[in-house]
């Protein structure tokens, strides 16, 4: 869990430095990574880019249903899907990424769910994140979709850049906020431990509260959280779903949280099609850099 810890907020961290930082050997830690893929614990790993920096907005759709295929077709009518999760209790949670007409979105997407209960939906609004990516960014990018643990030299390879440069973009990717080198795990298969989200909503400082949070319960933590201007998301884990319960609660009566969701997944979708698409648009772009700052 450690390790699924570490790679789900970087997963180019090498396997020398996640020893390092936990405790055993280099070759221990890829020996338990390669064990994690082979039993599917680890589905793939991934780039997560917050939609923002590449001109969307984000819908979050909360929706009691239990065909998931349905509620993916119908998501589709709306924009492209960002993320599709089904959750514990019938729940799906659905992030969509759409470039316009929000409120027509939004309202589009009442009218179309009618067939499954729509518990909760909103436009997020991501708290100022800028990135300044160029269109070599994009095409290192693009090429690690398919592998984002490539090797410096395997990457250059494939794009026709210089190592120096592709080392270039890669440090600056990896100190970007909006980009996040990370994995798709199968929460059926963590055995023993349970993995959950807590959708916690806010009244007050957004980064006082987080701070408050994090000294609390960071020894939970499966990843880092997500942060909207009133809302974080945080990802945890437990050997025990009375465990869940309890820290839930006491979230929620932490001060400044006006309420917080527990929502536990059986499946993580995690959709890159809208990536490649906007990467091919921007290869046609005049500009030299695609710069965008959230609102």
């Amino acid at each position: 869990m450690q390790i699924l810890h570490i790679l789900l907020d970087n997963c180019r961290e090498s396997d020398r430095q996640i020893g390092i930082r936990i405790g055993i050997s280099g070759g221990a830690v890829k020996a338990r990574i390669q064990k994690m893929l082979k039993s599917q614990v680890i589905e793939k790993f991934t780039l997560k880019i917050e939609p923002p920096v590449l001109g969307y907005n984000v819908i979050y759709i909360v929706v009691s249903g239990e065909d998931q295929n349905d509620i993916l077709k119908q998501v589709k009518l709306i924009g492209e899907p960002f993320f599709v999760v089904p959750c514990v209790g019938g729940i799906t949670v659905c992030s969509i990424v759409v470039k316009e007409n929000i409120e027509q979105k939004i309202d589009l997407a009442k009218n179309l769910m009618r067939d499954v209960r729509v518990l909760s939906i909103f436009q997020a609004e991501n708290p100022g994140i800028k990135s300044d990516l160029t269109r070599t960014d994009l095409e290192i990018i693009n090429n690690l979709m398919k592998d984002p643990r490539a090797k410096i030299e395997d990457i250059a390879n494939s794009t026709k850049l210089s190592t120096k440069t592709i080392t270039r973009s890669l440090d600056k990717l990896q100190n970007d906020e909006a980009v996040l080198f990370t994995l798709v795990y199968d929460p059926v298969k963590l055995g023993k431990y349970i993995s959950y989200a807590i959708l916690v909503w806010l009244n007050t400082d957004l980064k006082e509260i987080l701070q408050k949070l994090q000294e609390k319960f960071s020894s939970y933590f499966l990843q880092k959280p997500f942060l909207a201007k009133n809302q974080i998301v945080l990802f945890l884990y437990s050997d025990n779903i009375f465990k869940v319960d309890n820290l839930t609660q006491q979230i929620r009566k932490s001060q400044g949280v006006v309420s917080a969701d527990l929502f536990i997944p059986k499946k993580i979708n995690f959709p890159q099609e809208w990536i490649t698409t906007t990467i091919e648009s921007a290869r046609n772009s005049k500009k030299l850099h695609l710069m965008y700052q959230t609102n």
